[in-house]
């Protein structure tokens, strides 16, 4: 199997190797649960066709036999295994430390540029993983373009929780930025994200002069202004 896993010669973090896996009795509990879970009765609002008050009784009812009879978590959790997993610890710019788990497909390129992937909420590293399989059947570690990067954002999947504070995307960045410096990329990385990635990557892309670029496919705006200031030639036009 080709060798994603070789760190960037420059990474400064302590860094150790990660595997996703869930003690059997937890899943076992989980679907103990599950199954002592009642649909409630059908009553007007859960039978009345389409989604006019939410989701129906026959949806629910058959969204927990999919979980109990066929859900598969551990092919899931092999698929997860498939890519190079890792955490280590950051600090963000408060001097928070953050453990982050995160998948990568390193290059032996030189030229190889680096690029984080971001996910948004409710989302997960999973997200990418059709990108990342793409990346595996177009190149090997020797010629792959990028240094690919799927951090899990602080609170999520593997990743530690925050600490118990009010904890702005502005300190998940920093904590991004942490990450991608101690991966030994400070020459200059890109940020792509969506949703809530997509905040994190613009804060990136504005505050750290590392992060050259950005790509995001959700871009919030302010509430245009119905009486906007004009300057004189635009009132004479």
């Amino acid at each position: 199997m080709a060798d994603y896993a070789k760190l960037p010669t420059g990474a400064t973090l302590a860094i150790t190797p990660f595997k996703a896996h869930v003690a059997e009795e937890k899943l076992q509990h989980f679907k103990t649960l599950l199954h002592l879970s009642p649909v409630g009765p059908a009553v007007f609002e859960n039978t009345h066709a389409g989604n006019t008050y939410g989701i129906t009784r026959d949806w629910l009812q058959n969204a927990k036999n999919t979980w109990l009879n066929d859900f598969n978590w551990r092919k899931h959790e092999d698929r997860l295994n498939s890519y190079p997993n890792f955490k280590t610890s950051v600090q963000d710019p408060e001097g928070n430390t953050i453990d982050v788990h995160f998948l990568a497909l390193f290059s032996e390129n030189p030229h190889a540029v680096p690029i984080a992937l971001f996910h948004g909420w409710p989302g997960s590293v999973c997200d990418f993983f059709d990108m990342l399989d793409l990346l595996r059947r177009k190149f090997s570690p020797a010629d792959l373009p990028y240094h690919v990067v799927v951090p899990s954002l602080p609170g999520y999947a593997y990743s530690s929780l925050p600490p118990d504070v009010d904890y702005g995307i502005d300190l998940a960045a920093g904590a991004m930025h942490s990450l991608m410096m101690g991966l030994g990329f400070g020459s200059g990385y890109l940020v792509h994200g969506g949703d809530l990635g997509s905040f994190v990557s613009r804060i990136m892309a504005l505050q750290y002069a590392e992060c050259k670029g950005m790509h995001v496919n959700m871009m919030g705006a302010p509430a245009l202004d119905e009486n906007p200031p004009r300057s004189e030639d635009e009132k004479k036009a």
